[in-house]
């Protein structure tokens, strides 16, 4: 109960959905390995992590200055950052709530083999940046630090990815910004929740013990059980290691407290508002967002198409992570693709 009600959604079993009629045939897998040094602002536990995709990305985790208005100077923002550039859309990694880019270990690697120019960005509050000078992180703060770190670092229209919560945090900010989205990708997105509301009306005491909780080893373990559809006990431990990783750097409790209070995330009056191309990505057997809101949200929504991911649980990137880099790069090319026809398509009708 303490999860779903800090996470801001309710809980539902996977057989009592009816499948909608898109598949993707595509098999899980990994992604890279490799060694090295740990960026020396991550916290020390980040040793003791197994999982070489997760090495691998925190390897690659670098901070960058943004600029921003409720700051005298620059939040030392983080990020994995491309090590291509291409003349197409680049790739923009959203996460889930209360999470990192780490989530995108398996998947990121994959993509930059695709030939995509991919950023994993962490959301204002969340993540491993430095916020020692602690900034509001409610969500027009989390807003315009992603637009400040786009208008400094990314600087063309990107194809913004997200993940359960992350969804609702690019439904807002493509509706705000839509100069910088040039198409969504939201995978079983958590947006008919109104946010932490039901938190909002708490004591910070009380919102500073339900913190607490959130980063605790067993509430993160379980959390790991409902959000995989199906998972090793061997592998549980390491998740949980990944996961509350970036809960340890001091700001963590303050930043998480600050966006409970302010109410959190409240989309349902930008959906139709939305006016960028969208794939819809939903999970078979996702124990946390019912199917029903995906076809929801693709009604909704006046351009997008829907596909469905067959074995696996509410964050298919990491568990079916070949299945979910096949469809975002395909949905990238199909975009660059349509770039490099428009001038053609306009030439030959100028000249008719």
């Amino acid at each position: 109960m303490a999860v779903s009600l800090a996470l801001g959604f309710p809980l539902y079993q996977c057989g009592s959905r009816k499948s909608p009629p898109f598949r993707v045939s595509v098999d899980g897998g990994g992604g890279g390995g490799g060694g090295g040094g740990f960026p020396s602002f991550l916290p020390e536990e980040v040793h003791k992590i197994r999982d070489p995709f997760a090495r691998t990305l925190a390897q690659r985790i670098q901070r960058l200055p943004v600029q921003v208005g409720f700051s005298e100077s620059c939040i030392m923002s983080s990020c994995v950052m491309p090590r291509i550039r291409t003349d197409a859309s680049p790739v923009v990694l959203l996460h889930c709530f209360d999470s990192s880019c780490l989530e995108w270990r398996s998947a990121y690697p994959l993509l930059e083999d695709a030939g995509l120019e991919v950023w994993a960005i962490d959301i204002l509050g969340w993540g491993f940046s430095d916020l020692e000078t602690r900034p509001p992180c409610n969500v027009a703060s989390k807003r315009y630090h992603l637009y400040q770190l786009w208008k400094s670092h990314i600087k063309r229209p990107m194809i913004l990815v997200g993940p359960s919560l992350g969804a609702a945090v690019a439904i807002d900010f493509a509706v705000n910004f839509p100069e910088a989205v040039k198409e969504l990708i939201l995978i079983n997105a958590n947006v008919y929740t109104n946010g932490t509301g039901v938190l909002r009306k708490l004591p910070k005491s009380a919102a500073y013990a339900m913190a607490s909780l959130l980063k605790s080893t067993p509430i993160r373990w379980y959390a790991k059980i409902l959000v995989f559809n199906g998972i090793s006990l061997s592998s549980i431990l390491d998740y949980t290691n990944v996961g509350r990783l970036h809960c340890l750097l001091p700001w963590w409790e303050d930043a998480t407290v600050n966006f409970m209070l302010s109410g959190g995330y409240n989309v349902t009056g930008q959906i139709k508002r939305v006016k960028q191309k969208a794939l819809l990505i939903c999970s078979e057997c996702d124990n946390i967002v019912d199917q029903k809101f995906a076809e929801k949200l693709r009604n909704e929504l006046p351009n997008a198409t829907i596909r469905q991911v067959p074995g696996c649980g509410h964050m298919p990137h990491i568990e079916k992570p070949y299945a979910i880099a096949k469809l975002i790069a395909d949905f990238a090319q199909a975009a660059s693709c349509e770039d490099r026809l428009v001038p053609i398509i306009e030439s030959v009708a100028c000249n008719n």
